[in-house]
């Protein structure tokens, strides 16, 4: 039986048609890889007044110090005017701030241009929003459990509602797939499936093979589980598995590799073994291992509240570079799908059998009024 090409296949945009643009900060300070840090840089700004606050707080056409804004959804940090605004930071929560790099963010809408709160809204511990990585080499979607922060892709949470209700995906689409594979798929395995299968212009080829459907769920299963990091940690095979041979020094030069001997080296630091796939590993045409260092060692610019951060590297960045490279090293090894595909699910059979065109309901969020939301100064806020 032929297999499908690309034209045939249907767009991801079709199979999971909400979506939502990546949130946008405006300033770099709220964000980083230190939660310490992000608490003294709110100190520091809550210790100023008047034109000082304002300049710190590195104002936008889109915020400043005197804008009026709502809370978060599911947040309870304060919504009076940032410029009279005083207390404590509202708690550092983790994002995925770059393509496999977990650092931490200040929830506080008033700090962010672009929250995005149906993003918020929608956040839980079921979540995966997936994340377009366009351009470049590496793989052309990303998924977390935490909120993408992630430019400038599109991001497709795996359900509309909290509580994982609703899947984002074509209505009638599960049940299509179901009678044609025999079994009705979960959402989290069409999300699978799409992470095995997606190609670079997010174009997603579908099957009625059971024994292929099989293959790419359990190939997206453990990529999905490798990308979230949300379970068991990831480990490489004993003589596999990356350990500090050289203490890392307290500020590393820079970062270096050394493919003949598997050598990552920080200065005089040296972590080994490295698989060439994590060193060489990809996204959006940038090596993650380079940029992840960079985000923890480059020189900010003096005056700024991004300047303050840790003296020198922190214990627990080593433990997070460890469990990186293995992340990207298995990654790296999940085998890929076949260019071709039998007993293809195109998408004209998806039209025939009225799963596309999807409603235009199907690309806007869901209402999600529960709980209430506070608007500026404490009012409630209209959705």
């Amino acid at each position: 039986m032929p297999g499908v090409t690309l034209d045939d296949a249907p767009p991801l945009a079709d199979l999971m048609p909400w979506s939502v643009a990546p949130p946008r900060l405006g300033r770099g300070w709220p964000a980083g890889p230190d939660p310490a840090s992000l608490k003294a840089r709110w100190d520091r700004l809550m210790k100023t007044a008047g034109d000082e606050r304002a300049a710190l707080f590195e104002p936008t056409r889109a915020r400043t110090p005197y804008s009026a804004v709502g809370g978060l959804p599911g947040r309870s940090g304060g919504t009076e005017r940032l410029a009279r605004a005083e207390g404590p930071c509202p708690e550092p929560v983790r994002a995925l701030v770059a393509p496999f790099d977990e650092q931490w963010l200040i929830p506080d809408h008033r700090l962010i241009d672009a929250a995005r709160p149906e993003l918020w809204r929608v956040a839980d511990e079921r979540q995966v929003f997936v994340t377009e990585t366009p351009g470049g080499t590496g793989p052309p979607l990303l998924a977390t459990s935490l909120l993408p922060l992630l430019r400038p892709g599109r991001i497709r949470p795996l359900y509309r509602r909290p509580g994982g209700t609703e899947p984002n995906l074509a209505p009638g689409l599960l049940e299509h797939l179901g009678a044609r594979l025999g079994g009705l798929p979960e959402p989290v395995d069409v999300l699978a499936w799409i992470l095995s299968a997606v190609r670079a212009d997010l174009s997603v080829p579908l099957t009625a093979d059971p024994g292929l459907w099989a293959r790419g769920v359990a190939s997206g299963r453990r990529a999905l589980w490798l990308m979230r990091r949300d379970g068991d940690r990831p480990k490489l095979p004993g003589g596999r598995r990356p350990y500090v041979r050289a203490p890392l020094p307290d500020r590393p030069p820079g970062l270096d590799y050394d493919r003949a001997t598997e050598t990552l080296c920080l200065g005089e630091g040296r972590i080994s073994p490295v698989p060439p796939g994590a060193w060489d590993f990809e996204v959006g045409g940038e090596r993650v291992l380079e940029r992840w260092f960079i985000a923890r060692t480059g020189e900010p610019e003096p005056g700024v509240l991004s300047a303050i951060r840790p003296a020198g590297w922190r214990r627990a960045w080593t433990s997070e570079l460890l469990e990186l490279i293995t992340v990207l090293a298995l990654l790296a090894e999940v085998p890929p799908l076949p260019e071709e595909f039998p007993d293809p699910v195109t998408a004209a059979d998806l039209r025939a059998a009225g799963v596309l065109p999807v409603p235009p309901s199907s690309r806007r969020p869901a209402s999600v009024l529960d709980p209430h939301e506070e608007g500026p100064e404490g009012q409630l806020a209209l959705l």
